[in-house]
């Protein structure tokens, strides 16, 4: 049987072993118990629900929210396949490739002669890279795993996960009362899944950023050496060659950075809506919220050393400053003109704002007409 091009590139189930073995490393709490803490999310995810659209005013076109409590290899597993979908059109762009100049290029594991290894040995580093995420995140609302047909529903689809190991690690620590802690995670992520199933355009909006912005991978991978050129000369001149957008940024061109731009734009604007939401829906139902809110800032910055080079080849940490930049940009903008001027966000593609926008609001307030052209 011939394999898929893809799969001759990366080998997803050594990714997955690899993973789950690197998750397993850090043990869960031994008064863990999944079936307690999904009974939790059952009854707290739909409370979020209720208070997401009383908050947002943005209305479901799917059906109820489904929340999953999930260990980290489960974790790993739905990402392994989200990563697959991602992926694979650029992969296979770059396994299909012949030019023996662009070969010559690349990594040698890509040739022919080291390919079995090559595919375990890339799968074996991004399994690395997902174990060790899988031991942060608390909860997931993933696009690429929400395209359920409504007619014949995937269970494993248009799905919230929550980390069980990881959420009640995090409850002990800081002696967060459960049930106050779990509905305030669910307001953030069900905002998420508003955000996706009630403003119909931004799904395949968001799906072709990306499509755009990964192309770079499936080019001409001579450019990587230009870009590992590159980042020696922004370190030699002082500054961080992954600031903004990671790895990927090294190797795009303009027209692809243009992209990566509008997708950490819309990220931020999706994010900061989410911690606002989460914060003002949860004002009365979650007394903790402000202590909650205030670690989980804390903790998105307490990361040094190797681990924060990942994060930055990453992208992750431009994706932390996202949290910060997108909630005071819907802060700046309510406070201009209420939550009817921030809603226009959700009129189409032309009205979402730019990154420049995002850190100076007062732009997008004065490109979409501000106060006035609400109040005519």
């Amino acid at each position: 049987m011939t394999e898929q091009p893809a799969q001759a590139v990366i080998d997803w189930k050594v990714a997955e072993r690899v993973a789950a073995w690197t998750a397993a490393r850090t043990k869960a709490p031994v008064s863990y118990q999944a079936a307690a803490m999904q009974a939790d999310f059952d009854e707290l995810t739909a409370r979020a629900e209720g208070l997401v659209a009383e908050s947002t005013g943005l209305k479901l076109s799917a059906g109820p929210t489904r929340g999953r409590v999930i260990d980290r290899a489960g974790w790993v597993h739905a990402n392994v396949v989200s990563f697959q979908r991602l992926l694979g059109p650029t992969l296979s762009k770059l396994a299909e490739r012949k030019n023996p100049s662009v070969l010559a290029a690349l990594p040698s594991w890509v040739e022919n002669g080291a390919a079995g290894v090559g595919r375990s040995m890339s799968g074996a580093q991004f399994g690395l890279v997902l174990g060790w995420m899988s031991t942060r995140v608390l909860g997931q609302y993933d696009l690429l795993l929400a395209e359920a047909d409504p007619e014949q529903p995937d269970p494993d689809q248009d799905v919230i996960y929550f980390v069980g190991p990881n959420v009640e690690a995090l409850e002990k620590r800081f002696g967060f009362p459960p049930k106050e802690f779990r509905l305030w995670l669910a307001l953030h992520e069900v905002t998420h899944r508003f955000q996706f199933t009630a403003v119909p355009w931004l799904s395949r909006y968001f799906h072709s950023l990306v499509d755009q912005g990964l192309e770079p991978l499936g080019a001409d991978p001579r450019r990587m050496l230009d870009a590992v050129r590159r980042a020696a000369d922004e370190v030699r001149a002082g500054r961080s060659p992954l600031q903004d957008a990671g790895m990927l940024g090294l190797v795009a061109t303009p027209e692809q950075l243009e992209a990566i731009r509008r997708i950490q734009a819309l990220m931020s604007l999706l994010e900061g809506h989410g911690d606002v939401t989460m914060d003002r829906a949860g004002a009365e139902a979650v007394p903790g919220a402000a202590r909650f809110s205030a670690v989980l800032h804390a903790r998105r910055q307490e990361t040094r050393g190797p681990a924060r080079l990942l994060q930055q080849l990453l992208g992750i940490e431009a994706k932390l400053r996202q949290y910060a930049d997108g909630e005071k940009f819907v802060r700046s903008v309510e406070d201009a003109g209420g939550v009817r001027l921030f809603s226009r966000v959700w009129q189409g593609p032309e009205w979402l704002p730019s990154m420049a926008e995002i850190r100076d609001p007062s732009q997008w307030v004065t490109r979409v007409g501000g106060t006035a052209a609400i109040a005519g």
